[in-house]
């Protein structure tokens, strides 16, 4: 299916958003000498821990011939330790009442344990195992390999639109690495020598590149304790040098074409460069992404499947990033309705909110779904964890983002809204893709 940010429908939308009764995250933080960035969260409402750590590490930091390795490192990092054998590392987790899991971005890598409070300890000896000293041989690469392959297959290779987002962002960006998916490719990995996923391990997967975030039922002092004792051993990395990829502005329309053997129905797509995650103008992006297509009430929903019904699905989506952002389009026609159709009733609607401050109901709606959406995210312990590091890997070191959030979302006013519409959406600023079925040989 079509990758679509899935905002609340207005149907859950109340009166009084439980955004107004969201609690204040307290958390103590603090660096150990090599470097590793420690936060810490007291919630005993349940007897409940989250350990995570965050590294500042995705598919951006690749090289252009050897992509693909910020994924690999996520499957790679459970193989085993010197001190837990190969296949060990999930049976301990789930043995112990626990669950584990870990995803990368192009942007960040992320592990995580979420135990019982009492297992504290040992997701923090698992986690400082992976950082200290993995086993990255021959073998778990060659196993590693074939699973990265097999996922692949799976999600990208063999799903219909796939591939949309690696058609998008190969002619959205030139000179970023955000032009090549996370996944990475495959021959690239199938040519990397066992040296080259070691030196990536030690370039990216040190304390000074990390940020341990640990949320739930846990004694502070108790918690310092072994976490000093697990993690300081750690010897310090080099520091990393990055350098952000600049892109010029997109000044012309570029209109292609890509091609999908999973696919019997078209699509039309078209794509922006906006900013990244750290611009208010993010926000405005997300909540213009909710006017168009948050939900059965959404201003495209309407027109395009209720009313018109030339449309089976239609979407509207900010792809956020670090350094910069890709706002998506995309429609599927019904009824042989043109793609050129579809297209121009989707930059109709966006001509509305360029030119129309959008309604005093539907602002507040918009209000409202964001400030539940921030109330749920910080729900669980594993969310407040997540978002403490998140805070502090990037924005600029500010964990209390997770605190300011909601005044963010507060602050982006109707004007905002109309004047981010009108600055990003522009058409000469765009990729237009169609998105056809591959013709097959007869």
């Amino acid at each position: 299916m079509l990758l679509q940010k899935t905002l609340l429908s207005a149907a859950v939308v109340v009166l009084m958003s439980a955004a107004g009764y969201a609690q204040k995250v307290a958390f103590t933080e603090y660096d150990l000498p090599n470097g590793l960035h420690v936060i810490l969260h007291q919630d005993k409402s349940a007897p409940v821990v989250a350990v995570s750590v965050m590294y500042h590490v995705g598919s951006k930091n690749e090289q252009t011939e050897r992509t693909g390795f910020a994924h690999f490192f996520e499957h790679l990092l459970f193989e085993g330790s010197d001190n837990i054998k190969r296949g060990e590392f999930m049976k301990l987790v789930s043995s112990n009442g626990g669950e584990n899991n870990a995803n990368t971005t192009q942007d960040r890598t992320f592990y995580y344990e979420v135990f019982p409070s009492n297992q504290l300890k040992l997701g923090l000896w698992l986690e400082s195992e992976r950082m200290m000293h993995p086993v990255i041989n021959e073998v778990g690469v060659r196993t590693q390999n074939e699973v990265v392959k097999e996922e692949k297959r799976l999600r990208i290779d063999n799903q219909p639109y796939g591939h949309f987002t690696e058609e998008i962002f190969k002619r959205l960006f030139y000179n970023h690495p955000y032009k090549w998916q996370v996944i990475g490719s495959m021959a690239d990995l199938d040519a990397a020598r066992l040296e080259e996923f070691q030196a990536f391990f030690k370039k990216y997967y040190i304390p000074n590149n990390a940020v341990l975030s640990i949320a739930g039922d846990i004694d502070v002092d108790q918690t310092k304790e072994w976490v000093a004792a697990y993690f300081s051993p750690i010897p310090q990395g080099e520091p990393i040098q990055y350098k952000k990829a600049e892109e010029q502005p997109i000044t012309k329309m570029m209109v292609d074409t890509a091609y999908d053997t999973n696919i019997q129905i078209p699509a039309i797509m078209s794509a922006y460069r906006v900013p990244g995650l750290t611009s208010k103008d993010a926000t405005a992006m997300e909540m213009i992404s909710a006017i168009l297509s948050g939900g059965a009430s959404s201003k495209l929903y309407k027109k395009m499947v209720d009313e018109k019904k030339n449309t089976l699905q239609v979407g509207a989506f900010n792809y956020v990033l670090e350094d910069y952002g890709a706002y998506i389009t995309f429609a599927l026609p019904n009824n042989n309705t043109s793609l050129d159709v579809l297209l121009k009733d989707i930059d109709d609607e966006i001509i509305k909110l360029q030119t129309n401050l959008v309604s005093e109901d539907d602002y507040k709606k918009i209000q409202n779904q964001f400030e539940n959406n921030y109330v749920n995210a910080n729900s669980r312990m594993l969310g407040v964890a997540e978002n403490l590091a998140k805070g502090y890997t990037f924005y600029n070191k500010n964990t209390n983002n997770i605190n300011q959030e909601l005044d963010k979302i507060r602050s982006v006013s109707r004007e905002d809204i109309r004047d981010a519409a009108k600055k990003y959406l522009q058409p000469n600023a765009r990729v237009v893709l169609y998105y056809l079925p591959a013709k097959t040989a007869l």
